[in-house]
């Protein structure tokens, strides 16, 4: 079965093409057929297209009208040039969208039909980001060929499992009513993780208590407990929780009527100064990217250090509140760009927890390691690095579908 994954974000379109040959290798990752991402800058008005098939490597400077030209662009060289892989488009069995929020509606994916777009349509508030990437992905695949099958898989769907009192705020009912609520985002990547920790130290999912640490851009921490999400720090949208890379995270709410009366601002502006100019980047002066908030630090920068510190000490507090609803630790997962590539933030992050016993093999910290048991042999909590897999975790779930259907 050749299954097209398309995961669009708010500035970048990643794809990739798996042809899965049998149940017997569902669980295994394989190889992507074909692979390619698309950096947007100016407005959509340009993006740099890298294609890779066949042991080939290929970069196109895109100069288009809108996403969809250049996602038609993109998927022409899955069946022409170097990178040719298949004859026809039409060869795909199914299209995998990662689609960040599915609302309260959808608890497991779903096939894409008129009324699940709509529902995507009508939650474009809450993630104003990505949503309207995810529908223009939709339709670039309707043009093609609207036999094609789509499949969306829903960011939200894996913490639909979050009991009322961890998934309720504490303002009027009536707004719950109406779906305020906390839904969680990272999903595919935090149920990936869990279950591939499972078998990486060969444990039943189901026996295990797992905090699971998505550090990237965007940033969450989720409790699972028998393969099912019980608490995560992100909410009603991806902006609660964490200090991320553009992001403030929790903060006082109070603060923003505050700002709103000072200086008069609208929601639009608040909304910009919450996601676009804190968090990393509001703090250090310097950056959204890790990488060069910690060269700045090394280097002295003093603001650049408040900004690492305040960012490990939000990571800690939101772990600590994980425990009691867990009941204990078994395992503590570290993924995604920052938590799989930067060894003196996971040190810094594990270095308060040794009072559970956890224990970190610096050494193994240190170097490279993926799906790896980073602790030491007489450690209480293992902790791992697992890298994580969205895309395969997608093509599986499209797959199951499709095979049902069959």
């Amino acid at each position: 079965m050749k299954i097209l994954v398309l995961n669009a974000g708010s500035s970048t379109q990643k794809s990739c093409l798996y042809d899965i040959i049998s149940p017997k290798n569902i669980n295994l990752p394989p190889s992507p057929l074909w692979e390619a991402t698309i950096d947007w800058t100016l407005n959509n008005r340009y993006g740099l297209l890298k294609v890779e098939a066949n042991g080939e490597k290929i970069t196109h400077d895109l100069s288009v009208d809108n996403r969809q030209t250049g996602i038609k662009t993109m998927l022409e060289t899955i069946i022409d040039g170097k990178t040719k892989v298949i004859k026809k488009l039409t060869d795909i069995n199914v299209v995998g969208h990662r689609v960040v929020h599915g609302g309260n509606k959808y608890s497991q994916a779903t096939i894409i039909t008129p009324e699940v777009k709509a529902v995507i349509k009508e939650l474009i508030p809450l993630a104003p980001n990505h949503n309207p990437s995810h529908l223009e992905s939709i339709e670039s695949i309707e043009k093609i060929n609207k036999e094609i099958p789509q499949v969306a898989v829903f960011d939200t769907a894996f913490h639909t499992t979050i009991p009322d009192y961890a998934k309720i705020y504490p303002i009027p009912y009536q707004y719950y009513e109406e779906g305020i609520q906390r839904y969680g985002f990272h999903g595919i990547s935090h149920e990936y993780v869990s279950q591939r920790t499972a078998e990486i130290i060969d444990r039943p999912l189901n026996s295990l208590k797992l905090i699971s640490c998505h550090l990237g851009n965007g940033c969450s921490i989720t409790a699972i407990k028998e393969g099912k999400s019980i608490n995560t720090s992100m909410g009603f949208t991806p902006l609660e929780g964490l200090m991320m890379g553009t992001r403030s995270g929790s903060i006082d709410p109070a603060i923003v009527t505050y700002l709103m009366r000072k200086y008069g601002y609208d929601g639009d502006t608040i909304d910009e100064i919450l996601n676009k100019k804190s968090g990393l980047l509001g703090i250090s002066e310097i950056s959204g990217d890790l990488r060069g908030v910690l060269k700045a630090m090394e280097e002295g920068d003093i603001k650049a250090k408040l900004a690492v510190d305040i960012y490990i000490n939000r990571i800690q507090e939101v772990i600590s509140s994980m425990l009691p609803c867990l009941k204990g630790l078994d395992a503590l997962v570290f993924t995604a760009g920052v938590g799989e590539n930067s060894p003196i933030i996971r040190e810094k992050i594990c270095e308060k927890f040794d009072f559970l016993g956890l224990k970190l093999h610096h050494k193994k910290n240190s170097q490279f390691c993926q799906d790896t048991n980073i602790a030491t042999d007489n450690s209480s909590v293992k902790i791992l690095v697992v890298h994580t897999q969205e895309d395969w975790a997608i093509a599986k779930q499209c797959y199951n579908i499709m095979n049902s259907q069959s």
